[in-house]
């Protein structure tokens, strides 16, 4: 009896357009039809969480540049984004408040930190660039606590959210969320167009065998050094976002816990994938603030449970997702091979025996047939 083979699996190019292609544009249309949705209950609540989680998403795209594109884990990302927000701080104090002035001061600022510490930074290699990188960030933190006319260890409090042209878009929740969402988008596709870009692949070759690429004539340390600063820029802009979201600024923003937060957002997503940071910054964020209304030794159930999927889910959430739409796929192709089998010696049963019934009756016919014109 001749086997059925089985159906095909789908071929690996629908996998890659629907984690590459169709997954972001449902992110991003999800973040759109939040304020919709959160009309109709805490309006204020939502928009506020997930106004956090998207300026959060915005500093782990800029590290899931690094850590996910050119293997350089940086444990002072913080910094940038406590930078950002302390330009906007301290403009704010000297009675500035125009955005239009203000956010250039925090990516300039952000973006020089950046390009100067990582011109040092970068010279280093494994364990060297990350403790280097936690000492520079821990340099800003302590620097931030010192600065007593704002506000010191205590933080310093925005009186009044930044104006553009005299216009105050960030007065109101629903426009300053659209604002943020907007930035959010345009970081992502920048960095997008960094990875595919002659740039991305020089960087990403970098990361795979750094002294060949040297040896095909590419300056590696420039183009490391130019991924760094563009990491610290959009960590600047996260900076300004988060300050006129939460009307404060603190030291707290540039500690290395915030910066080991970023490292497992973008874990915990699946690296090198950048849509992947956005989604493990949303569930860590909604994870955090959840089991905090539960306990409030929330982080004693979250820690384990990282653990896990950092051991058990290689490749982050998306991992984990495409591991479980593998075992499905091959179950339904399974199923769907076991049923045809089935079907298909059924049918091949019914067809032998009505050939067999159809065989005999025709033979009985002719017998009959050839009696009646002997006997006639």
């Amino acid at each position: 009896m001749t086997q059925l083979s089985a159906p095909a699996p789908l071929p690996p190019y629908r996998d890659s357009i629907l984690v590459h292609e169709i997954l972001p544009i449902a992110i991003f249309l999800a973040f759109a039809l939040l304020p919709v949705a959160a009309a109709f209950g805490a309006e204020t609540y939502l928009l506020g969480l997930f106004m956090r989680v998207m300026i959060f998403a915005i500093a782990a795209l800029g590290l899931d540049l690094l850590v996910g594109y050119g293997a350089l884990i940086s444990f002072g990302h913080a910094a940038f984004i406590g930078i950002g927000a302390y330009a906007v701080g301290i403009l704010a104090s000297h009675g500035i408040g125009e955005a239009s002035i203000s956010l250039p001061v925090a990516l300039a600022a952000a973006t020089l930190f950046a390009y100067l510490t990582g011109a040092i930074c970068l010279r280093t290699r494994g364990v060297y660039f990350i403790m280097i990188t936690l000492a520079f960030g821990q340099m800003a933190f302590f620097f931030a606590s010192s600065l007593a006319p704002y506000g010191g260890d205590d933080g310093l409090t925005i009186h009044a959210r930044n104006t553009i042209f005299g216009f105050s878009p960030f007065k109101y929740e629903r426009l300053f969320y659209y604002i943020v969402l907007g930035c959010l988008a345009g970081c992502y596709l920048l960095c997008r167009a960094l990875v595919v870009s002659r740039f991305g692949r020089v960087f990403r070759g970098a990361r795979e065998n750094a002294t060949r690429m040297a040896t095909l004539g590419f300056e590696i340390h420039r183009y490391q050094l130019a991924a760094y600063a563009i990491s610290g820029a959009l960590g600047g802009l996260a900076g300004f976002l988060l300050a006129n979201a939460t009307d404060f600024i603190s030291p707290a923003y540039m500690s290395w816990q915030r910066s080991g937060e970023l490292i497992i957002m973008i874990i915990f997503g699946g690296l090198g994938t950048l849509h992947g940071a956005i989604i493990g910054t949303l569930a860590f964020l909604l994870l955090g603030e959840w089991l905090s209304g539960l306990t409030e030794h929330w982080k004693m159930i979250l820690g384990p449970l990282l653990v896990l999927i950092v051991l058990l889910a290689r490749g982050g959430l998306l991992g984990l997702a495409a591991q479980v739409a593998a075992w499905w796929r091959r179950e339904t192709i399974h199923s769907i091979s076991d049923f045809t089998w089935t079907f298909g010696r059924l049918v091949r049963s019914l067809a032998s025996s009505i050939g067999e019934r159809l065989s005999f009756n025709g033979i009985k016919f002719a017998i009959q047939l050839f009696w009646s014109r002997i006997r006639g």
